[in-house]
């Protein structure tokens, strides 16, 4: 028997080694058991057992697709994993087509892990919240989640991604992602009762949570954390049990998202700007429209595009066939950026930071709509949707897939046209946006008809 140690709970590079080399050396499943270090069998076991075979030189192949499930499947917290992965390897090197079998239990499984760990690295981006921990130079923003898999790693650049600017850790029992502006470093877990205490957001977390609290949660046994857990006790003695409907529209509903983003402060952009301007549309849409931000108009007014940008998406939506109504409009940046010249306060561009820092909602936004398309209008968006400088001639014209079956549709801004001097070039540019909303517009008959 060969009783293999890995050095942790996500070590694929460990796996994968000493899987090649059983192989290699015609070691059957049934004489290897998989084990995590300080997880293991006694040291007494230890000692007696058999040593790991040398690796070879040689290799063997076996599908990519393989290998990716095998990378996400490692992240699983069921503790046969790594000797399903082991029987499966076994198996390819005899059957190289295993896996287009859909019937075969053990290729079943190794994909519904895989899609569980997908869908926890989901979970984890949408749900963890930070709080603020110290003041001013010496604050520090930390959460407290509790993972379902072990997605931490995997989950972490996407938050040095989102909050570059501001000093994090994720605490979770099983291991901790820090990250200081520079790099993402991970030390090991620690208990709830060390999480650091603070209390400077802590009134608006509560007032928060208890406005969107569902009771019937308390009876969700999969999520380990629910965000309303600092509120519970209070609340459920005295809640009233809620419309099933409501239930439905209280996890992150766009009227919960507005609210929230009322009050964020995650650039300074906050400072100057009348209000937050937040997206407006219906929860159902099937489209969402990103612009760049609010202006002039939408500052004052509090709503998307309703100053001439509008006034021309209207006209162009109309043309296309696509009922604004129906439609979600939102922007890349939810604050007005603006430079005052007297009484008049001219449009400023917004910066990468900026972007970077307002994502989240947009996020947030496609997460609790989840449209089947994403119109990026103009560079400013195209950067929020696909999360990297995007040149919108080069791309414009043709549908783009995002995650999750979304789609994305890049053209130019609105005021873009507002702006072109020349009769000619306007009347142009204007049919080349109209042609770019029809693309829309005949994505959503095909939906429609799939679906009847």
């Amino acid at each position: 028997m060969h009783h293999i140690i890995l050095g942790s709970e996500t070590d694929f590079d460990g796996w994968r080694t000493t899987a090649r080399a059983l192989v290699w050396n015609d070691v059957t499943p049934d004489y290897v058991t998989w084990t995590v270090r300080d997880h293991g069998p006694d040291l007494s076991e230890i000692s007696t057992a058999k040593a790991p075979f040398e690796v070879p030189e040689g290799t063997f192949n076996v599908p990519a697709k393989f290998v990716e499930l095998a990378k996400a499947v490692i992240l699983h917290r069921d503790a046969e994993r790594f000797a399903l992965l082991y029987r499966l390897l076994c198996r390819l090197r005899r059957d190289h087509d295993l896996l287009e079998v859909a019937d075969d239990p053990e290729v079943a499984r190794i994909h519904a892990m895989a899609k569980a760990v997908h869908h926890e690295v989901q979970r984890t981006r949408t749900s963890i919240r930070f709080r603020e921990i110290g003041r001013e130079h010496k604050s520090h923003f930390v959460a407290w989640f509790e993972p379902q898999h072990h997605v931490v790693e995997l989950a972490a650049p996407f938050f040095a991604s989102r909050y570059a600017d501001m000093p994090w850790s994720i605490l979770t029992p099983d291991v901790c992602a820090h990250w200081d502006g520079h790099a993402v470093s991970i030390t090991p877990g620690i208990s709830e009762a060390e999480m650091p205490a603070g209390h400077r957001l802590e009134e608006i977390w509560q007032r928060h949570y208890a406005a969107i609290f569902n009771p019937a949660r308390l009876a969700a046994k999969k999520s380990r954390n629910p965000p309303e857990a600092l509120t519970i006790k209070p609340t459920s003695d005295s809640a009233t049990p809620p419309e099933p409907a409501m239930i439905r529209r209280n996890a992150d509903s766009l009227s919960t998202l507005r609210e929230e983003a009322a009050d964020c402060r995650a650039c300074h952009l906050y400072k100057h700007a009348t209000q937050t301007v937040f997206g407006q549309g219906p929860q159902s849409a099937q489209v969402v429209l990103v612009g760049e931000q609010p202006g002039d108009k939408e500052d004052l007014a509090g709503k998307p595009f309703v100053g001439p940008a509008g006034l021309m998406l209207d006209r162009a939506l109309i043309e296309a066939g696509i009922d604004r109504k129906k439609v979600y409009v939102t922007n890349a940046v939810k604050h007005f950026k603006f430079v005052p010249r007297g009484k008049i306060r001219l449009h400023q561009k917004p910066n990468t930071p900026e972007i970077k820092a307002c994502r989240q909602w947009y996020e947030r936004e496609l997460a609790s709509i989840k449209p089947d398309l994403v119109v990026a209008m103009g560079a400013t968006a195209a950067q929020c949707v696909f999360n990297k400088l995007t040149p919108i001639n080069k791309n414009r014209g043709h549908l783009i897939d995002l995650d999750e079956g979304i789609k994305a549709l890049v053209t130019v801004h609105p005021s873009y046209l507002l702006r072109l001097p020349d009769e000619e070039a306007k009347a142009r540019e204007y049919q080349r946006f109209v042609e770019d909303l029809k693309i829309a517009a005949d994505l959503l008959r095909k939906r429609a008809q799939a679906a009847a």
